[in-house]
């Protein structure tokens, strides 16, 4: 059967909260101490898996990790009743919602062995995202748990730091062919840390078993991470041959595209130029985080946060590159606020894995039915509002494992708690 390009949502957990944790990412730090509402989030996610199965397009989903993480403070040698303050929102954080992140992913087309690979990533740079790997790894070795087809390697050492499939893009005639991989990392960011490390991807390539004359390994511009652009995603995203990004999104922008055009000759680059949109207007509406997908019908579409038509600059510029008759034909708009207030838009929230989803997991695999029943459970179990301070109240902590447990019981995970 024909690969199909499947995008594995991360359920957005119940433990959903404003503590401002990313140093770099704008959104976070401005709305550190607000108060959040992990029902609705939920809700808003649930409902953009919805709006793109309803195009005619795979659906998978990831589910919430245990919160507060009760082994991971012992690791640290103290517990959810005795927690620093310095700790306590690290151990409550439901950043792996963000799926993006969760592993990087090569095609079976692309790799030696004919199979596709998946690299879970250790996202180091961060305390609070540190400790995602090992519920992310079991979740991914039971859905992509069929050898003959995949491959699920554990992370890069910690020394590197890997930030996964944010940072990391694929070009191809069609998924089918094999493809150009393209592997983003940073230099330097300003007053900004830089989270993906060249020696991790070089290492992820090795793992996969990639062809090195079709590896491509990009610096992203200082300019970029300097300004909030934490991630490759949000300056610059990728689908079959179209790649569209921002004129600021790379350090060696010419070498790049000339290498790009070289391999893949049927390429498509839709530059969007800094004096048309400023690169804070696009991090501001994450105009590159948003989806771009190829519909069924034909054609490509823009799944967009709704920020992006709040974002004058930017919605005009869209709608001139929809009358000019390029690749990208039409622009779809998704709410999903209580994500973006924390820093992630509609491509922060899913890992695209193309692959045939018959051999994936049925129990990650969603419909409408099984969109509905998480709902309901979402509906019921998580909390309408969450503060910093309410991480302080023992009632929130049973409530949000009860929680936890409940949607993995309803999609039949329960080995997962």
């Amino acid at each position: 059967m024909p690969l199909r390009e499947i995008n594995f949502d991360g359920l957005i957990g119940p433990s959903h909260n404003y503590s401002g944790l990313s140093f770099g990412n704008i959104a976070s730090a401005t709305n550190k101490g607000l108060v959040s509402h992990p029902r609705d989030a939920a809700l808003q996610g649930l409902e953009k898996m919805r709006h793109n199965l309803r195009l005619g397009l795979p659906q998978g989903i990831l589910l919430p990790h245990p919160r507060p993480d009760r082994p991971w403070l012992a690791e640290l040698g103290t517990s959810v009743e005795e927690v620093p303050p310095s700790l306590r929102p690290a151990a409550f954080s439901a950043s792996a919602m963000w799926a993006a992140n969760a592993a990087t992913v090569s095609p079976a087309p692309d790799c030696a062995d004919g199979r596709c690979h998946l690299t879970v990533a250790n996202l180091r740079t961060m305390a609070h995202r540190s400790h995602e790997w090992p519920h992310t790894l079991a979740q991914l070795r039971l859905a992509f748990g069929d050898g003959a087809h995949f491959e699920v390697h554990g992370p890069v050492p910690a020394t590197f730091g890997d930030e996964g499939a944010a940072n990391h893009m694929r070009l191809c005639a069609s998924h089918d062919a094999p493809g150009v991989e393209i592997f983003v990392y940073g230099q330097r960011g300003g007053l900004y840390p830089v989270r993906q490390h060249d020696e991790a991807f070089r290492a992820i390539a090795r793992f996969h078993r990639l062809d090195p004359e079709r590896s491509l390994f990009v610096c992203q511009s200082e300019a970029a991470i300097a300004a909030g652009a934490f991630h490759n995603d949000v300056v610059a995203v990728a689908n079959e041959n179209v790649l569209f990004a921002h004129e600021q999104a790379f350090e060696d922008r010419p070498s790049f595209y000339a290498e790009l055009k070289r391999l893949l000759p049927e390429v498509e680059i839709v530059e969007v130029p800094a004096s048309a949109v400023s690169l804070e207007d696009a991090i501001r509406s994450y105009l590159f985080n948003a989806q771009l997908v190829t519909l069924p019908e034909g054609g490509m579409a823009l799944i967009l946060p709704g920020e992006a038509r709040e974002t004058p600059s930017v919605w005009r510029w869209l709608e001139g590159m929809i009358e000019g008759n390029g690749p990208i034909r039409k622009l779809l708009v998704v709410d999903v606020r209580q994500s973006m207030a924390n820093g992630g838009g509609p491509a922060c929230l899913r890992l695209r894995v193309a692959a045939d989803p018959a051999r994936v997991d049925p129990r990650f695999m969603l419909d409408e039915a099984k969109i509905d029943r998480v709902g309901a459970i979402v509906a019921e179990h998580w909390p309408d509002a969450i503060t910093p301070d309410d991480l302080l109240d023992p009632a929130l902590w049973g409530r949000l494992e009860q929680a936890r447990l409940a949607v993995l019981d309803g999609l039949g995970l329960s080995e997962l708690a």
